[in-house]
C-alpha cells in the first residue's frame, strides 16, 4: 500500500466525545453562554482534533514550501523566477515578514525545497532547509502538464514525509509557501474544482501584477484548463496538469498533519489550494484544519466555501509565506488559554444566573 493511501486510511474525523466534553467544560465558564463565540468555536474544534481537554499547541511549526513554475513564460508575474530562490536564503536569514511574525507566535519555519529552479544544495548540507526537490520548477500548464502524475503523488508523498519527520516537536502546523507564478495555478485549481466558468473571477494581482496584464493571466489559465481538460473529481489529476510541487507538498503536509490527528493552520490563497488538493482527496482532513485569513485574492472566498471554513481573521493579507498562519496562531493560543485557564462558576463560587 502506497504512503498516500496508508495516510488517507489512517484520518479519522474529530471525536464527538472530546467536542461535547470541551462543550460542557465551557458552559461552565465564568462568562455568559458563549460570549467569546469563534474563540471558543475553535476551542471545542482543537480538543475534537486533538482528543484532549488540554489541548497541545505549545510547539508550532510552520513549514514553508517552495517550488517555481515555467508558467511564468506566458507574462502571468512580472516578478523574475530568480526571486524564489533569493526569498529562501532571506527566509534562511530571518529577514522575511514570516520570520518576524512566527517569532511574534513562538513558531518555528521550516523551508523545503519541493520543486525550486534552482540549486540549494548548501543549505541543505547546512541543515537549514529540507530537500524534497521533484524537479527543477513545474511545466508550463499552457503548454502541457504541470508534472506527471507519479510527480504529482511524490510531491504530496513527499509532504506527508516532512509531516512525520517534524511531528515529534510539533504540536500544531502552519502551511506557507513561496513559488513566483503559484498565483496561477493556484487559480486554476479553484476554478477547476468549483467549476468555475468565468476565469477571470477567481484571477487576482499576485505579486503585484499591474491590472491591466491581468487578461494574460486569465488568458494563459484558460488555454491551460482547456488543454489539459484536469478532471475535478480527481485532485490527483488536478494537481498533476494544472498544478505545482509545493502545493502538493501542501497537500502532503495537510493529510500527514491530519493523520497524525494535529491540527493545522492554513494560510492564504496558495496555501488553501494545496488544502482544496488534500480535501478532494479525504474530505475528513478538512476536520483538522484551521482557516487562518481571507485573502485580499480575488477567489479565496470560493475556496473557504468549498471547505465550509470562516477565516478567523479578515486583515486585507496579501502576502503568503504562511503570515496568516503565524497570525491566527495567537488566537489558537488564546482558545486554549481560555478552555483551560478560566474559572468555573463553581471553582470561583459565582452564581450561575442562566448567563
Amino acid at each position: 500500500m502506497s504512503l498516500l493511501q496508508q495516510t488517507i486510511d489512517a484520518i479519522e474525523p474529530q471525536s464527538q466525545e472530546y467536542r461535547k466534553l470541551a462543550e460542557e467544560r465551557i458552559l461552565d465558564l465564568t462568562m455568559p453562554r458563549w460570549a467569546l463565540g469563534r474563540v471558543l468555536d475553535l476551542a471545542v474544534d482543537l480538543a475534537g482534533m486533538t482528543r484532549s481537554l488540554h489541548p497541545q499547541v505549545r510547539q508550532k511549526n510552520i513549514v514553508l514550501m517552495a517550488g517555481d513554475h515555467a508558467i511564468i513564460a506566458e507574462g502571468v508575474s512580472d516578478q523574475p523566477k530568480e526571486v524564489t530562490l533569493q526569498m529562501i536564503y532571506n527566509f534562511v536569514r530571518r529577514g522575511a515578514g514570516i520570520n518576524v511574525l512566527a517569532a511574534n507566535a513562538g513558531a518555528s519555519v521550516t523551508v523545503v525545497d519541493m520543486g525550486v529552479d534552482g540549486c540549494l544544495q548548501d543549505l541543505v548540507d547546512a541543515g537549514k532547509i529540507i530537500s524534497k526537490k521533484i524537479a527543477y520548477g513545474a511545466n508550463n500548464f499552457a503548454r502541457g502538464p504541470a508534472m506527471t502524475r507519479e510527480q504529482a503523488i511524490a510531491s504530496i508523498e513527499a509532504g506527508i514525509e516532512v509531516a512525520k519527520l517534524l511531528s515529534p516537536s510539533t504540536d500544531i502546523f502552519g502551511t506557507g509557501e513561496m513559488g513566483i507564478g503559484n498565483t496561477t495555478p493556484s487559480s486554476a485549481i479553484i476554478a477547476v474544482l468549483t467549476g468555475t466558468e468565468d476565469i477571470a473571477s477567481v484571477v487576482d494581482r499576485g505579486a503585484g501584477l499591474p491590472s491591466a496584464k491581468l487578461p494574460i493571466k486569465v488568458d494563459a489559465i484558460r488555454r491551460g484548463i482547456e488543454l489539459n481538460q484536469p478532471n475535478p473529481a480527481d485532485g490527483i489529476d488536478v494537481l498533476h496538469k494544472i498544478g505545482g510541487y509545493e502545493i502538493g507538498g501542501i497537500a502532503g503536509l495537510i493529510l500527514g498533519a491530519a493523520a497524525l490527528k494535529k491540527p493545522v493552520v492554513v494560510d492564504g490563497f496558495i496555501s488553501t489550494a494545496g488544502a482544496l488538493i488534500a480535501h478532494s482527496l479525504c474530505p475528513a482532513s478538512a476536520e483538522y484544519m484551521i482557516a487562518a485569513h481571507g485573502s485580499m485574492e480575488r477567489g479565496h472566498h470560493s475556496m473557504l466555501k468549498l471547505l465550509n471554513k470562516k477565516p478567523l481573521l479578515d486583515l486585507s493579507l496579501r502576502l503568503g509565506e504562511g503570515t496568516g498562519a503565524a497570525l491566527a496562531m495567537n488566537i489558537v493560543d488564546a482558545a486554549v488559554a481560555v478552555m483551560t485557564q478560566m474559572a468555573t462558576f463553581s471553582s470561583a463560587g459565582v452564581t450561575d444566573k442562566g448567563l
